[in-house]
C-alpha cells in the first residue's frame, strides 16, 4: 500500500463514518464516561466480578446513555413541548408495571428525604436560636 503523496487527493471517506457516530451520540475515546463508577458496581452486585471489563462497562454505558436519551426525547413530546416534567415520565412508564413501580418509589422516597432534611433544619434552627 502506498502512502498518500502530497499530490494526490487523500482519501477522507474512511473517517466519515466515524464522525456521524460520534454526533449521534455514540461514545468515543474523547467522551467522558458519566456513570463508569456506578456501573462497576451495579455489575458486581449482580454477579459479575469485581472489576468487570471496561469495554463491557462502556457498552453498558452507551446503552444506558441511549435509554436516557430516548426516554427524554419522548418526555419532552408529550407534555409541553420542549419540557420534561415528572408526570412526563410517569405518562411514558405507566404501562411498563417494574418501571412505574420504581418511579413511584423514588418520588415517594424523595418526598420523604424532603420532609426529613426540613424537620432537621427546623430543630437546627430552634437550637441555634436558644
Amino acid at each position: 500500500m502506498a502512502a498518500p503523496t502530497p499530490d494526490a487527493p487523500e482519501n477522507f471517506d474512511q473517517f466519515d463514518d466515524d464522525e456521524t457516530e460520534q454526533q449521534l451520540g455514540s461514545t468515543g475515546s474523547g467522551r467522558k464516561r458519566l456513570f463508569s463508577k456506578e456501573l462497576r458496581c451495579m455489575m458486581y452486585g449482580f454477579g459479575d466480578d469485581q472489576n468487570p471489563y471496561t469495554e463491557s462497562v462502556d457498552f453498558l454505558e452507551d446503552l444506558v446513555i441511549e435509554f436516557i436519551t430516548e426516554t427524554t426525547h419522548r418526555a419532552m413530546e408529550v407534555g409541553r413541548t420542549g419540557r420534561v416534567q415528572v408526570e412526563d415520565i410517569i405518562f411514558l412508564v405507566r404501562k411498563d408495571q417494574r418501571k412505574y413501580a420504581r418511579v413511584k418509589d423514588l418520588l415517594t422516597m424523595n418526598e420523604e428525604l424532603k420532609k426529613a432534611r426540613k424537620a432537621f433544619d427546623e430543630v437546627k434552627y430552634v437550637e441555634d436560636q436558644q
